[in-house]
């Protein structure tokens, strides 16, 4: 019998799930990722100046409002978060690198691995304002889900944010992934309540989803002056948000 054939419900006239030929994603690695203006390489000590020159300065601190973590005030502040990220078993934190100076322009994590179930969260972004709202900010954000479906096999990617975030709100959405809810009274953080939404890309959706990743970031899509000719679209339709939720 194939999986097309499998009774959709059971002997109890109970339904059931989809059948799935699963056997589980791989862990995430220690490796860089390579891309065209951007490379994503595991961070370490030697990424620390550049971090405190690209995103710890005194005009930065709206960059981590909703970030775990206050604005580090001194280099130390920085190479202890590095140093957490890099031995942390339960992530694997990226430095985001520009190809072009080779610097450090901000850092990002993946998270909450659960191989067995095919899941895996990407979070703690932050971006420097040379990355912000940049086509290298989306080939980034593209590499991770390319290595996390094409390479590891994951079967689902999830965004988390604050629900007051409304940047990472957009950018999720943006990127393809569908908002799944609200949870509310999830987490507190920095002596405050945080709601947080969820928003995910499952294996189903990532072939929609990677093509459009790929028509945005082809050069055919700037012009001279490295201005995109048509906005990337990569949710369908039909789940456009009728207003911020």
């Amino acid at each position: 019998m194939t999986q097309q054939q499998l009774p959709t419900t059971n002997e109890h006239g109970q339904r059931l799930g989809r059948p799935v030929d699963w056997s589980g994603a791989r862990r995430p690695e220690r490796i860089a990722l390579q891309g065209q203006g951007v490379r994503l390489e595991p961070i370490g000590p030697q990424h620390v100046d550049d971090l405190v020159a690209s995103v710890c300065g005194e005009d930065d601190d709206a960059l981590w409002t909703y970030l775990f973590w206050d604005r580090p005030r001194d280099r130390a502040e920085m190479a202890a978060i590095v140093e957490r990220g890099a031995g942390d078993e339960g992530q694997v934190m990226y430095a985001i690198v520009a190809v072009e100076t080779a610097r450090a322009v901000g850092f990002c994590s993946l998270m909450r691995l659960d191989p067995e179930m095919g899941s895996i969260e990407i979070g703690g972004i932050a971006f420097g304002r040379q990355l912000q709202r940049s086509r290298a900010a989306t080939e980034a954000m593209a590499l991770l889900m390319r290595h996390v479906f094409d390479d590891l096999g994951y079967r689902r990617y999830e965004w988390k944010c604050d629900s007051l975030n409304a940047p990472s709100r957009r950018a999720a959405i943006r990127l393809g992934f569908i908002w799944e809810g609200r949870f509310r009274n999830a987490v507190v953080y920095k002596g405050r309540n945080r709601d947080t939404d969820w928003f995910s890309i499952t294996d189903r959706e990532w072939p929609r989803v990677r093509q459009a990743l790929d028509d945005w970031l082809d050069e055919r899509n700037f012009d001279a002056m490295g201005r995109q000719r048509v906005r990337l679209a990569a949710r369908p339709p039909e789940t456009d948000p009728k207003k911020e939720q």
